[in-house]
Parts: C-alpha cells; sequence; structure tokens
C-alpha cells in the first residue's frame, strides 16, 4: 500500500462552494489536485492507494478526509469532482473514528500525529532541499510507502518535529521547486520504474 499525506493549512473544515476552491475553500484546489495526481492512470485508478489530507482551516479544524483507491467510486479526474467528494465527507459529523461518507472516502477528526501514529510506517517527507529521489530504492516494500507533502506553504516547524519522532528520509522531487500534485507523480513514476526494472 502507498500512502500520500498532503497537509492543507488553510483548507476549510466545514462544507464550502465549488465555485472558489483556491479562495474561499482555502485553497481546496492544491488537495483536489494532488488526490487525483495520486489515484489515476489513463482509463484506471491505481487500486493500491490511499490519499490522506489533513484539513487545518476553519471553523473547526483539524479534520482528516481519507480516499482509498482500492474502494473509491463517483471520482473523476478533475478537481471540481474531488472537491464535491470532500465537500460531502464535510457533511458528515466527524467522530473520532473513521466513517465512510461516500465508497471509499471517509473523514474523521484528528491532526497529523494522529494520522502518522495510526499508519505508524517509515515516512518520506518531501521537502524541496532533500536528497534527490533518483537516489533512492522505491522497488517493493513490505510496509509499503509513507509519502508526506506540504501544501503551497510547506510544514510548519511543529510538524516537522512531530515527523522527526519516526523513522524518516527527507527527499526532494528534483532540482526545481514543483507543485505538490506533480511531486506526487514523479513519485508514481519513480516507483513504476522500480516495480518494472526499467
Amino acid at each position: 500500500m502507498k500512502d500520500f499525506i498532503v497537509i492543507g493549512h488553510k483548507a476549510v473544515t466545514a462544507p464550502f462552494s465549488l465555485n472558489d476552491l483556491p479562495g474561499a475553500a482555502g485553497r481546496m484546489d492544491i488537495l483536489c489536485r494532488c488526490v487525483n495526481a495520486a489515484l489515476f492512470l489513463s482509463h484506471d485508478l491505481r487500486r493500491d492507494v490511499r490519499v490522506h489530507l489533513v484539513l487545518k482551516g476553519e471553523p473547526a479544524p483539524p479534520k482528516l478526509v481519507r480516499f482509498d483507491g482500492a474502494a473509491v467510486r463517483y471520482l473523476s479526474p478533475d478537481e471540481r469532482s474531488a472537491a464535491s467528494l470532500i465537500k460531502k465527507a464535510l457533511e458528515k459529523n466527524a467522530q473520532d473514528f473513521w466513517t465512510e461518507s461516500m465508497p471509499g472516502v471517509s473523514i474523521r477528526k484528528g491532526d497529523f500525529g494522529d494520522l502518522l501514529r495510526e499508519l505508524n510506517k517509515k515516512i518520506i517527507y518531501l521537502r524541496e532541499d532533500g536528497e534527490d529521489i533518483r537516489g533512492k530504492e522505491l522497488g517493493e516494500s513490505p510496509d509499503g510507502f509513507l509519502f508526506v507533502l506540504g501544501d503551497h506553504m510547506g510544514l510548519t516547524g511543529d510538524e516537522e518535529k512531530i515527523i522527526e519522532g519516526y523513522e524518516h528520509e527527507i527527499v526532494s522531487a528534483g532540482p526545481l521547486s514543483l507543485h505538490a500534485d506533480h511531486c506526487i507523480i514523479i513519485l508514481h513514476n519513480e516507483m513504476d520504474r522500480a516495480e518494472k526494472h526499467i
């Protein structure tokens, strides 16, 4: 299983308008692009991928939304489709446990640290000054992979301290600053190549 965590520092935690994802929804557009980059192939979905969104915006932070590639339905490869499923999840009364809002989409109360404790595996943290991903072995892993990415604001010092409490590596997707969704595509490509021994 490949897990991606994307932290949305401004992403709203109540139902929002689908007509203003970058503004009123707190850069929800970034998270939606990450969901699509992580899950979609041409004419198919990556069934061995889960995407966890950490929503830290107003009015009721923090909340976690999870997309499970093996079970998700009604997801099309556009931002509005992913946003609609996130919005439906936020219409649920979030509890301290996962509640499914639509097939393959679940929500719970919780923050970044709660999610890392739950997943409990080695973290690969994407940061611009990290070690080049090309030097890493991304073939088979008995526990799968856990990638952590920030939104347009990166990660806070406190969030980085939480990562330091776990086995982790800090890696970079390349020599230039890239959008989070582009980094996810590069990571997938590196893993696809390793799995096919290209």
